[in-house]
């Protein structure tokens, strides 16, 4: 199974009233940051059986819009599991409904969304943690029977991706020496992650069309 752990995207200001944070919808930031990391998971030819989202706004946002760009047609599926407050009891519950899926995509929050990528890639007895920044994607394969940190891709990094294509479009064939890389690949072993950063590549953006998002 490949899992690909989004993070939902940039939406403003936490509100203090509960009801009406799970209302709090993505900011102008955060559908950009979306369109980027969608465009880029579709270069890399990513397809999912299964889209699953917190029922929070700011999370369904995120998921359509990412869902959008790599083609995914199917429906969105809401989940308890995925919402700020619950365990990882409660996720792993979540992912033995999918157990059949080859590949998904999990849109949650922050701070249980890196525990539980932490929980899931950690050797029994042994504790990690992966940051997951707002828009963040995460790459997660099971390999004889535990799973495998494959990738991180951040948004500045996707930031930079699109800059480097843009250069190259326009004619310009260098990589500013300022960009962040393409991907970060890591692979947990218990007991260390090893990560190798590579050079900017370009890539290619389309120009699909995406949801309307409310915001508030």
């Amino acid at each position: 199974m490949i899992i690909y752990f989004v993070r939902h995207a940039s939406a403003g200001q936490r509100k203090l009233n509960p009801k009406k944070d799970e209302k709090r919808g993505l900011d102008s930031e955060g559908v950009h940051q979306c369109t980027q990391m969608g465009r880029i998971l579709a270069t890399m030819e990513t397809t999912v059986e299964a889209v699953i989202s917190s029922p929070l706004k700011r999370a369904t946002q995120t998921a359509a819009l990412v869902a959008n760009e790599i083609g995914y047609e199917g429906k969105l599926s809401l989940e308890n599991g995925l919402r700020p407050e619950a365990k990882y009891e409660q996720f792993r519950d979540m992912l033995r409904k999918y157990a059949k899926a080859d590949s998904l995509i999990l849109v949650g929050h922050n701070p249980n969304f890196s525990e539980f990528l932490g929980h899931l890639i950690a050797e029994n007895g042994s504790r990690a943690y992966v940051e997951l920044k707002k828009a963040a994607v995460a790459k997660v394969e099971s390999e004889q029977k535990k799973f495998v940190l494959q990738w991180l891709l951040t948004p500045r990094v996707a930031t930079a991706s699109a800059e480097a294509s843009v250069k190259e479009n326009s004619g310009n064939h260098g990589v500013s020496q300022n960009g962040a890389g393409d991907l970060i690949p890591v692979e947990y072993t218990g007991k260390k992650n090893k990560k190798d950063k590579k050079k900017p590549q370009a890539v290619a953006l389309t120009t699909k069309s995406r949801p309307k998002t409310s915001r508030k």
